[in-house]
């Protein structure tokens, strides 16, 4: 196999919103949201009810998704989607319910591919009646065009008309609202030409911001500029205002034209109309100083139309939400009126339902659903009206900015949110929990609304009641009364020698009365037909009537005289067969007149039976048609229960060990059939293997079986409901759950105590639980959502995490550097307080008692940091320790390293600087800070302060010393009694080190611009020398190595790459023991000596922060694990065979051909965006094989030489093999 090849994997999509839409994508009366995540296309639907947000469905677009707009043709009643991508074309969807999909209805091209300046695409603005739509780039081009019916009421679209104007820069469009007059589109536009030609920069200065009118003439079909007014030039932001004359209740929508946000003022503009201006509140800061003060800025906005009124939500860079309002006569505005309503966290997007929420896609964190308690009217907080100021506030003396002091929530409520990771700035799996799999501890977030979290993949369950038991039971049964009963009546749990019945209402509690046999352990319980109750205990059969009469089967006698056993035994609503200790079945089938009546003939099976299942009764149908019986042979025998062959075998499956539980359960699964549900069999076995089969439910064999293995415990199955659907529950060392979720079967195991057994549970206070045995304690519980695969444990953080280190002991503890720019520290704070030289009454304190991580820090003028250094104990959750820095120092890097003169001691070493600015870049001093640990790694105690000459931005150990990226210098560093002492440097790199890693006395070392370059440490001379690079250059996030010569790295623009060094090379710097030789090689390229070989290139999509090599799985391969800043984590596997390699190139080859981009983007060509991909297969476009139709199915298999269903089975064996996701 020709050098390294990789899958990589998505593991956890992007979770940051960059544009939403919202509308009636169903065509029912319900509107949903669409939201664009990096790559993907999401369609959420709020439950009006319960106010839960459900992922209807999640789509790979396989290109970047720049703008979103919704559409409705006029007179319609479903709305459509308008994508801006960079594919360079405009892109219409529409989402079809039946097949849970987005269908692409129009693709037109207009540009080339890419985000570029000049292709359209970033901007898109819909006219509100559906007529036309505009789509407009960075610079210069903006299109339009006119979407209507035609004879079959399909959708149509025109050719572009070009609205073009040189040398202009676009900052944003919309449409403006004219009621059924030609659509009308809005610009803010910039014309540079002077600029370009003016060398002295004057005109630069004078340029004009302008708001210009775009007509669409619907008669002359072309796009004409009707009107331009000069506008603030720190305008940022167009809000459509409601216009046009409404023929149902005869009045004026609005005013029409629209609001202009710039910087601390919102403007109404229209053409012919009067200008009206308000100013926007900005926060109360009694220590601010006026060098300090930077604008107000709207960042988001909604428009919501209610029956006779419409009002707008604008909200500022601090998260603060304002109501606007206007009063107009006709079409004639009469005042502008702003007022401050809440304070949510920033948004990309808001968008308000008719239902009365306000869902807010947050730009950083999970996004966010709140309820409207009310609308802002009736409270005390002063309102702002252009009518109180000269000239509405649009003359030239512009209105005073009056203050405000945010509150907490009043007008909003949150009542769910969508998790996300976004943003992961720096990540380790490890695994202190000593579990199957490694948890991933992640530094989420930005400032004051930081986190430290755990994630651990699983669902999370939520117990809600815990109850010790007087033994230890067997098995956990719930059951309904009658089949009409909306909850469970009963719960029964079966011990040695006894059973007991609990009563389930107010309280639990034990009755005597249910008919059911106490004396005796139960076998299985079952609701029968419409009124009856079902009892299998080993002696026999108990049928309860309504009436409590009870109806008695007992097991036969042997020959010999003794009494057979029941020793297995399923049923459902309508039918029951038992194993009897003689190796028998019988079969028992309940009549239309409610009475159960036992099968002539009993099967003589010829070995013992184990365990046995059967599917519940379809719906509509008298009985199911298979049983599937389990042998102590190590086989599984299907047996047909139809009145024409009752009791025949049909098919045998052998098995590798003797199955200690099997589970038939119906579920839909659309990469087996996308119309009908599928009868999987789970066979557990006692070896802890399970495996699932899916059963021809027409011929009754077993096909395409996939095996896991889940723990070293028998594994035991149960049938239960979860969400409403059907669902299997497998019971080993760990709980696991197979479900379906988006059409798709998971199994995902559960992060909860491993259950002996379990049991559906569903009562008033608990309608969708599960109820289960852990030892002798009863446990009912909540799965809360099965959309999420990460169990999130959090530890809030002060500021935005830079970097984090782990305590090599394994114990779970780590310390995280923290650090925010243009922030007040609490020191800071205190100290300009008291300069005041005053008392500050309680009303004039504005934002010094607000709580930062709901209101955000209190800002202030770049060289202003906040930061700390913070010890978390990552298991129990909790911050064990933290040292604030003071006088604007920032910390920037981490490592823990035991230093050989001490003993090898842990030492914590952080890297700061004092006063830094990003750009220009400056500092006043540098610090490396050493400190010691104390009560087991939970405490931090300074030893002492290295000042240096640049900001260490990277640091590890090496070889029982600290080893220092400081600016351009690599540095090895000695533990001082006063201070770090310098022991060896190499100070010929290109830019700045950002990333380092190092085996044996190899260092590979990142650079901020120029790739990766090798490095060796000579102790002998006490000399690091260079002696390998990249050919290009590469703006480096993160490195590791992979071997001795191999370095996997991530660059700024989202691509991952694999290179080498080769062995002839590596050898000779290892042999020259001086490094004499490699020093005075002859460059190459104005480089090192020797160059590294590109082994694997791929653009993930996402800035890599993290890069990790892990085992995922036990006794699974090792992988490389990515996280991403924008919430993606991701996995690159190995291939180990050729074959593999082979059959995936295929398939992806095919695919690209196959199955076309949401977008129009082509695949091939988004994956090598900057550079062409190699040797990297793209699993998220391989698993989508099993989205394509049959036939496509059918037609890319064949060209493998297989079947849908071992393709299917292939991709699944990848991903789970591998990473257990």
């Amino acid at each position: 196999m020709d050098g390294m090849h990789l899958y990589n994997l998505t593991l956890q999509p992007s979770g940051s919103v960059h544009a939403t839409a919202v509308g009636q994508f169903s065509g029912t009366r319900q509107q949903e949201i669409v939201v664009a995540k990096g790559s993907r296309l999401e369609l959420l639907r709020p439950d009006t009810q319960t106010g839960k947000v459900e992922i209807i469905v999640s789509s790979d677009a396989f290109g970047v998704i720049r703008s979103l707009a919704a559409f409705r043709l006029t007179g319609g009643s479903k709305d459509y989607l308008i994508v801006g991508s960079d594919s360079g074309r405009i892109v219409i969807l529409e989402y079809q319910s039946t097949s849970n999909s987005f269908d692409k209805v129009h693709q037109e091209t207009f540009g080339r591919s890419g985000s570029r300046r000049i292709v359209p695409g970033q901007y898109l603005a819909t006219d509100p009646k559906g007529r036309a739509t505009m789509i407009g780039a960075m610079e210069k081009a903006k299109l339009v065009y006119i979407l209507n019916r035609d004879a079959e009421a399909n959708l149509t679209i025109s050719s572009p008309l070009e609205a073009h104007r040189p040398n202009g820069i676009i900052h944003h469009i919309v449409g403006v609202d004219v009621g059924f007059e030609n659509p009308l589109f809005a610009c803010l536009e910039v014309d540079y030409s002077e600029s370009d030609r003016d060398a002295s920069g004057r005109a630069f200065e004078e340029a004009e911001k302008t708001l210009t009118y775009y007509e669409l003439d619907l008669g002359l079909n072309h796009v004409v500029r009707r009107w331009a007014e000069p506008v603030d030039p720190r305008s940022n932001l167009l809000i459509q205002v409601p216009g046009g004359y409404n023929q149902n209740q005869e009045k004026w929508d609005g005013p029409s034209g629209v609001l202009v946000c710039s910087e601390d003022y919102i403007t109404y503009k229209h053409q012919d109309q009067p200008e009206h201006r308000v100013p926007i509140p900005k926060r109360l800061n009694p220590i601010e100083r006026p060098n300090e003060r930077r604008g107000t800025l709207i960042v988001a906005s909604v428009l919501h139309k209610m029956k006779n009124a419409f009002f707008f939500l604008v909200q500022t860079e601090d998260g603060d939400l304002f109501k606007i309002t206007m009063d107009h006569q006709d079409d004639e505005i009469r005042a502008l009126r702003i007022k401050y309503f809440d304070t949510v966290p920033v948004a990309s997007g808001l968008c308000i339902l008719r239902s009365g929420f306000l869902f807010v896609a947050s730009e950083f964190g999970p996004q966010l659903l709140y309820s409207f308690q009310k609308l802002g009217d009736d409270d005390e907080l002063p309102e702002y009206i252009s009518t109180d100021y000269d000239d509405y506030g649009a003359g030239r003396r512009r209105p005073q900015l009056p203050t405000f002091t945010p509150r907490p929530l009043d007008n909003l409520v949150q009542v769910d949110e969508v998790p996300s990771l976004d943003p992961i700035l720096d990540a380790l799996p490890l695994n202190p929990l000593a579990s199957d799999s490694p948890q991933i501890f992640a530094a989420c977030g930005r400032g004051a609304r930081s986190s430290f979290k755990m994630l651990r993949h699983g669902l999370e369950a939520l117990e809600a009641v815990s109850s010790d038991l007087p033994g230890v039971p067997s098995a956990v049964w719930t059951t309904k009364i009658t089949r009409r009963d909306e909850y469970d009546s009963y719960i029964i749990l079966s011990f040695v020698n006894g059973t007991l019945v609990l009563s389930i209402g107010e309280t639990i509690e034990e009755v005597s009365d249910s008919g059911l046999l106490t004396s005796s352990a139960t076998l299985a319980v079952q609701q029968l037909g419409e009124d009856a109750l079902l009892q299998v205990h080993p002696h026999g059969i108990r049928h309860i009537l309504v009436d409590k009469q009870i109806n008695e089967w007992v097991t036969p006698s042997l020959p010999n005289g003794r009494q057979t056993t029941i020793v297995a035994t399923c049923t459902n609503e309508r039918q029951v067969v038992v194993a009897l200790s003689s190796n028998e079945l019988v079969y028992f089938e309940l009549d239309m007149d409610g009475q159960l009546n036992e099968y002539q003939e009993r099967k003589a099976m010829g070995a013992p039976v184990l365990t046995m299942s059967m599917p519940e009764c379809p719906e509509g149908r008298q009985r199911t048609a298979y049983l599937a019986v389990g042998c102590g042979d190590s086989t599984v025998r299907i047996i047909s229960l139809e009145p024409s062959s009752t009791l025949a075998s049909i098919s045998i499956q052998a098995l590798t060990a003797p199955a200690s539980s099997i589970c038939m359960a119906e579920m839909h699964d659309s990469t087996v059939d996308r119309h009908h549900a599928t009868t999987f069999v789970n066979i557990g076995l006692q070896n802890g293997v399970l495996l699932r089969t899916v059963l021809d439910g027409v011929t009754g064999q077993l096909t395409d079986t996939r095996t896991r293995f889940l723990g070293s415990k028998a594994v035991r199955l149960v049938r239960t409901r979860v969400h409403g659907q059907t669902a299997v529950m497998a019971l080993s060392t760990r709980t696991w759950l197979s479900f379906t979720y988006q059409s798709r079967v998971q199994f995902t195991p559960l992060i909860f105590d491993a259950l002996d057994h379990a049991w559906s549970f569903s009562a008033e206070l608990c309608p969708d639980g599960l109820i289960g045995i852990v030892g002798s304690t009863l446990r009912i519980f909540t799965i809360a959502s099965l959309a999420s695969k990460l169990k999130q444990d959090s530890v809030a953080l002060s500021y935005t995490p830079r970097r984090m280190a782990s305590h090599p002991d394994g114990q779970g503890l780590f310390y995280v550097v923290e650090a925010d720019h243009r922030t007040l520290s609490p020191g800071a704070q205190r100290r300009r307080v008291e300069a005041l030289e005053k008392e500050l009454k309680p009303h004039q304190r504005g934002v010094l008692d607000l709580d930062p991580a709901e209101f955000g820090s209190i800002r202030a003028e770049a060289g202003n940091w906040a930061s700390c250094v913070r010890v978390v104990d990552g298991v129990n959750a909790q911050t064990t320790y933290r040292i604030e820095l003071d006088d604007n120092e920032a910390a920037f890097s981490i490592a823990a390293v035991p230093f050989a003169s001490a003993d090898k001691e842990l030492f914590v070493v952080v890297g700061s600087a004092v006063e830094v600015v990003m750009s220009p870049r400056s500092f006043k001093k540098a610090y490396l800070t050493t400190y010691r640990l104390g009560n087991g790694g939970r405490e931090l105690e300074v030893v002492h302060k290295t000042e240096v000459d640049d900001v260490p931005l990277v640091l590890r150990a090496f070889q029982g010393r600290l080893l220092a990226g400081v600016g351009k210098a690599l540095r090895i560093y000695e533990l001082g009694k006063k201070k770090l002492l310098r022991k060896c440097e190499n100070h010929s790199f290109p830019t700045a080190i950002v990333a380092l890693d190092a085996q044996g006395s190899r260092i590979v070392v990142g650079d901020m611009q120029e790739s990766v370059i090798f490095a060796s440490y000579k102790p002998l001379e006490n000399r690091l020398v260079t002696f390998a690079d990249d050919i290009m250059p590469r703006y480096v996030t993160r490195c590791t190595m992979l071997d001795y010569d191999t370095v996997a790295a991530a660059d700024k623009f989202g691509n991952v790459y694999v290179v080498r060094i080769d062995t002839d090379t590596s050898r000779s710097v290892d042999e020259d023991v001086t490094g004499m030789t490699t020093m005075h090689e002859k460059p190459l390229l104005m480089g090192a000596a020797h160059k590294a070989t590109l082994l694997a290139h791929y653009f993930v999509g996402d800035i890599i922060t993290s890069l990790s090599r892990a085992v995922m799985v036990p006794g699974g391969r090792e992988v490389l694990l990515y996280t991403g800043i924008s919430g993606t984590i991701g996995a690159l596997v190995p291939f180990v065979s050729k074959e593999d390699v082979d059959t995936m190139t295929t398939l992806e080859m095919q695919l690209r051909q196959q199955s076309d981009s949401l977008v129009g983007r082509d695949h091939l060509a988004y994956r090598s965006s900057y550079a062409p991909v190699k040797h990297v297969i793209d699993g998220d476009l391989c698993e989508s094989f099993g989205l394509l139709p049959p036939a496509k199915q059918s037609a890319v298999a064949q060209e493998l030489d297989r079947k849908p269903s071992e393709v299917n089975k292939k991709l699944a064996q990848l991903r789970e093999g591998a990473t257990g996701f």
